[in-house]
């Protein structure tokens, strides 16, 4: 049976125009202060991550079989190919649960753009400083729209969509580090486009979860250069009814809303929207652990104080991470509501510290685990994807005391920024776990600076470790 298909490729083109014609010059100075912040938390994230299990094995088995030293593995002193950096570098960023996420579009943003970037800087020298920032704005621009188009059914169906939705920020950011043409910039989104996967049952347990950001990246960064050379992708990537990205992984024609791709170009700035985290888990279980340690504030109590602890959520807080806790590896344990709730309790902090191989199992975490219940709230999915991580937390202590509180977003939300400060110590508090503290300043004033880099591949040599 044939099948139709328009060969209309609007709004595909105008994100190709956005981002092949974007200048630094037309970008808001409050944008740029905001992602340079941004890019660093990412890169602390990334620092801190080459020295986990997953990150080892994908270092020695990707090292094993390329000899290429092109492009600096972060925080390490191996070097490879430019796709297999832009992937480890990606899951370095994403793989312990710390990096940024733009909460309605459903993107953690800078581990797929900076992976697939930093490569090409690094790889073609002469990129300065502003055009570094240029072609990352392009890059957290682009991802979080197409987020929006799909809504949060996007991940309610069982996609993740850090793995679907970043190859379009990863080829948006790569597309304008290349200085590609609006015509080759369609074919990167269209190359980027067909390689989308990643399924959210690898919250589960697997390893392969850290490296959906890094694979997008990956796809983006080779959208982008074989574009440069001629190669063509899909044109209408995003609109085409049969088989394009919206109708295919939203099993629908309407489920979807195109408009949102190209909306308010140049006055809303989707850079903005991007969240930090402090607490060393997915997204979606922060508004919860805020509320509270609002709550503590107010009246201090601990794990032993509490009789049960109720979470009234959105549709994604239950599908995402409030399931009933069963140990099944550390990836499981930083994406479950109920045991971040516990170590909560028991350790006054959900960081790095807080999640070990030892602690997975642990019987008073599990015992605590038990005390959390996650309810679905009709009411607060009806807000929309904006309000995703919105939650109702109610504490009952064993005293009888029942206490109460409601957080939208959590701690360094981005209606709530965190500060400078606050960002710096969090950056310096990861990096310091694998590099000198001298090298540590020099790469953070170098991002904080970055107007006036002349060589953006200065930020890759400033990330290799001696």
């Amino acid at each position: 049976m044939a099948h139709e298909t328009s060969s209309d490729n609007r709004y595909t083109r105008g994100i190709a125009e956005f981002v092949s014609k974007l200048r630094y010059e037309d970008i808001p100075p409050e944008v740029l202060t905001r992602i340079k912040l941004c890019m660093l938390d990412s890169l602390g994230c990334a620092i801190y991550g080459a020295d986990l299990e997953w990150t080892r094995i994908m270092q020695k088995s990707l090292g094993a079989v390329d000899t290429t030293r092109a492009c600096t593995i972060w925080g390490t002193n191996q070097k490879l190919s430019a796709p297999h950096a832009a992937l480890i570098n990606g899951t370095q960023v994403q793989g312990f649960e710390l990096d940024d996420v733009h909460r309605q579009g459903v993107l953690h943003v800078g581990a797929v753009v900076l992976p697939a970037l930093i490569s090409i800087a690094e790889m073609r020298p002469g990129m300065n400083g502003k055009e570094f920032l240029a072609s990352a704005v392009a890059g957290y621009e682009i991802g979080p729209r197409v987020g929006i188009c799909m809504g949060t059914e996007h991940i309610a169906q069982g996609w993740h969509s850090g793995a679907t939705l970043g190859v379009y920020s990863a080829a948006s950011g790569a597309a304008r580090g290349l200085k590609l043409d609006v015509d080759k910039t369609v074919h990167a989104l269209g190359v980027a486009g067909t390689q989308a996967a990643g399924l959210m049952a690898a919250q589960y347990g697997a390893m392969v979860k850290r490296m959906h950001a890094g694979r997008a990246s990956q796809s983006g960064l080779y959208g982008a250069l074989l574009a440069e050379g001629g190669f063509t992708g899909i044109l209408n990537v995003l609109e085409s009814e049969y088989g394009g990205f919206c109708t295919t992984f939203s099993r629908s024609t309407d489920r979807f809303k195109l408009e949102e791709l190209t909306k308010d170009f140049g006055k809303v700035w989707q850079t903005m929207g991007v969240a930090l985290k402090f607490y060393s888990c997915v997204g979606s279980n922060h508004t919860t652990l805020d509320a509270i340690r609002l709550m503590q504030q107010e009246q201090p109590f601990g794990a032993n104080d509490v009789k049960k602890i109720v979470v009234h959520g959105s549709q994604v807080t239950m599908d995402h991470v409030g399931w009933k806790y069963v140990p099944q590896g550390l990836t499981s344990a930083q994406l479950n509501l109920p045991y971040c709730v516990a170590t909560w309790l028991l350790d006054g902090d959900c960081f790095v510290d807080q999640f070990t191989e030892d602690k997975v199992a642990d019987p008073e975490r599990m015992k605590h685990a038990e005390k959390v219940e996650v309810h679905h709230d009709d009411a607060i999915t009806a807000k929309g994807s904006k309000f995703r991580h919105m939650v109702r937390v109610e504490v009952h202590l064993n005293s009888g005391k029942k206490m109460e509180r409601t957080v939208e977003a959590g701690r360094g939300n981005e209606n709530n920024f965190a500060s400078e400060a606050d960002i710096c110590e969090k950056f310096e508090k990861l990096a310091i776990k694998a590099l000198p503290k001298a090298q540590v300043h020099k790469l953070r004033d170098a991002m904080l600076n970055l107007e006036s880099l002349k060589d953006a591949g200065e930020i890759a040599r400033l990330m290799q470790k001696a």
